[in-house]
């Protein structure tokens, strides 16, 4: 059996995930009552009927604080007893999740009691805080596409396999925030910048003229074998921690040129050591989730 534990914050996509699931063969339960979890494994275990051999829960923050503050240890305890369980968990920047809830105007679950809609977000931010922090993946949505957040859970969550970590090389722009879903983060800002040669500025690290000209910098060239030596150190003793999910960040200032192409660099050295290997450019497309 494979459980996956899905929580998040309320308009970071949670459902989206769960849909994508459900279509993928998964049995998906929402909004399940977190003291209902223990009751809901066993009887699925019990009947080991194989439409459960793939289940997906849901759970948000309508739940009591002690309910969901006992989560991670159940995780743990079903672990020790050989079921597959990992938590997924969805966030997105807090001006980001106004504006989502303010353009379809929808309500929030907490707002219910009361509460206006920051109030809220601050109140879920809280009740989630035991999910959020031992989550084994933290996916933020901010800037995603539903079509990029369906792409990136089918390839990192649902094609996983047990044969070693799934790494996600991620670029990024500073200028956008640091992404917080992020296990190392390295800045390639004191790198020879494209941008400022005009015939590059419109092209990304991904064109092979830009490439050309980072190829031939000794800077660069050092920059991407540091990297490398220390991803190659260290990534074994987080395979031997049993980590699932390893996300490595690159910024530099626009996110375009240097990151991007330090990005595939890493992807490409590491392509055919680990299973999963994956790569995502956040701010070459920042539309967000619509």
């Amino acid at each position: 059996m494979r459980l996956l534990i899905v929580s998040g914050l309320s308009g970071s996509g949670k459902s989206v995930a769960l849909h994508m699931l459900e279509d993928l063969d998964y049995y998906c339960v929402d909004n399940i009552p977190a003291g209902l979890l223990p009751g809901l494994i066993a009887y699925t275990v019990r009947t080991n009927e194989p439409a459960y051999l793939l289940t997906a829960v849901g759970v948000d923050a309508r739940n009591r604080p002690e309910d969901l503050a006992n989560v991670p240890g159940l995780v743990q305890g079903l672990r020790r007893s050989g079921i597959g369980c990992e938590m997924l968990f969805l966030r997105a920047e807090n001006e980001v999740l106004l504006k989502r809830f303010s353009e379809t105007r929808r309500r929030h679950p907490l707002s219910r009691s009361g509460l206006g809609l920051q109030e809220a977000l601050e109140q879920e931010q809280r009740l989630l805080a035991p999910l959020a922090t031992s989550a084994d993946l933290t996916i933020d949505t901010s800037r995603m596409t539903i079509h990029e957040l369906r792409d990136l859970i089918r390839e990192r969550v649902v094609e996983r396999t047990d044969s070693g970590p799934s790494l996600l090389f991620q670029s990024f722009a500073y200028r956008h925030g640091v992404p917080d879903d992020s296990d190392f983060v390295f800045d390639a800002r004191a790198l020879p910048n494209p941008y400022w040669e005009s015939a590059l500025r419109e092209l990304s690290g991904r064109d092979r003229a830009v490439a050309e000209f980072l190829d031939g910098s000794q800077e660069v060239e050092r920059f991407i074998g540091d990297l490398t030596g220390l991803l190659d150190t260290w990534l074994p003793s987080f395979e031997r921690s049993n980590r699932s999910y390893l996300t490595v960040a690159i910024g530099c200032t626009g996110g375009q040129h240097r990151s991007v192409y330090v990005a595939e660099k890493l992807a490409a050295h590491f392509e055919g050591r680990y299973e999963s290997v994956l790569i995502r450019h956040r701010d070459l497309s920042s539309r967000g989730l619509e």
